[in-house]
């Protein structure tokens, strides 16, 4: 249910070679580069599409909602989003991959909420993970936050249950400051009602997009009729997107909104939609293990 990093601090060890005169060296080369993060790899690239058969489509495509006012451009309207959202970089099995995150209001300031297999995939849980808030093509404005300690939900651990890819990170504090001191945080909300308006934003990284902006979409939601129960939007975002937040009650002129879901997946056989899975207890249980950690 947890996995946390730990690092060895030879602090005695420093201070008394410092103090018999060691010649200085310097600081180690961090290890998210802007070349690294610029070529890490979207993970849902990594990451099987969830399997179907014909009898599945047959459902009902035509239950789908059509009147979407933004199927996924550059988000132009600044607020705070532009610090909150960001892109967040690890290793999965060797392999630098990348996806998105937001920053929540928590106890503990330092909660980053994001997609299950953005944090474990098959068995394994990615490490060198760092959140970059407000990533703008290789640049980091707002510092890399590097987990500590990353989290999800029971329903994803021991199956990876598409129901419940959700992901949380509690990262360390960056020059004494802690994450939502510097970045500001969004609210979040659980088990609220479904087939809501909502805004969802992402670093996608799959073609057409290139992962160095922020991307967004909104408009009517609907509850998938296929093999989940997840919200689903009619939004053009791809791979590197996965993890990013969805809104309810988002405002345009503050970037503000409750954060009730993040992007998930979406069917290989039905372009053009994204789902992200319902917040309901188990995401709600998830989040209150974050904040107390």
């Amino acid at each position: 249910m947890k996995h946390t990093k730990t690092a060895v601090v030879t602090a005695i060890l420093s201070l008394a070679l410092a103090l018999v005169g060691t010649p200085a060296q310097a600081a180690p080369k961090p290890f998210w580069t802007p070349d690294a993060m610029r070529a890490a790899v979207p993970m849902d690239s990594l990451v099987k599409a969830p399997a179907f058969t014909p009898k599945d489509v047959a459902k009902g495509q035509s239950a789908i909602i059509q009147s979407i006012p933004n199927g996924g451009g550059p988000w132009t309207g600044g607020g705070k989003v532009t610090q909150t959202a960001g892109r967040v970089f690890f290793l999965f099995n060797g392999q630098k991959a990348s996806c998105s995150g937001d920053a929540v209001t928590s106890t503990n300031g330092s909660v980053v909420i994001t997609a299950g297999h953005c944090v474990k995939y098959q068995g394994s849980w990615h490490t060198q993970w760092v959140f970059v808030p407000g990533y703008n093509n290789g640049n980091a404005p707002y510092g890399q936050w590097a987990a500590k300690t990353t989290l999800t939900t029971p329903q994803w651990e021991a199956s990876e249950d598409i129901n419940y890819d959700v992901g949380a990170a509690v990262v360390n504090p960056l020059n004494g400051q802690r994450l939502t001191d510097v970045v500001g945080a969004q609210g979040i909300a659980f088990n609220q009602p479904k087939n809501q308006s909502m805004y969802t934003f992402g670093y996608p990284a799959a073609a057409p997009y290139d992962g160095t902006k922020l991307i967004y979409c909104s408009g009517s939601t609907f509850t998938d009729f296929l093999l989940t129960r997840d919200h689903g939007m009619n939004c053009n975002m791809t791979g590197g997107s996965s993890g990013g937040p969805w809104f309810l009650s988002f405002n345009e002129g503050t970037g503000t909104g409750v954060q009730a879901s993040v992007n998930s997946f979406g069917y290989n056989f039905l372009p053009g939609y994204m789902f992200g899975p319902y917040f309901g207890t188990d995401a709600q249980n998830l989040y209150n293990r974050a904040q107390a950690a």
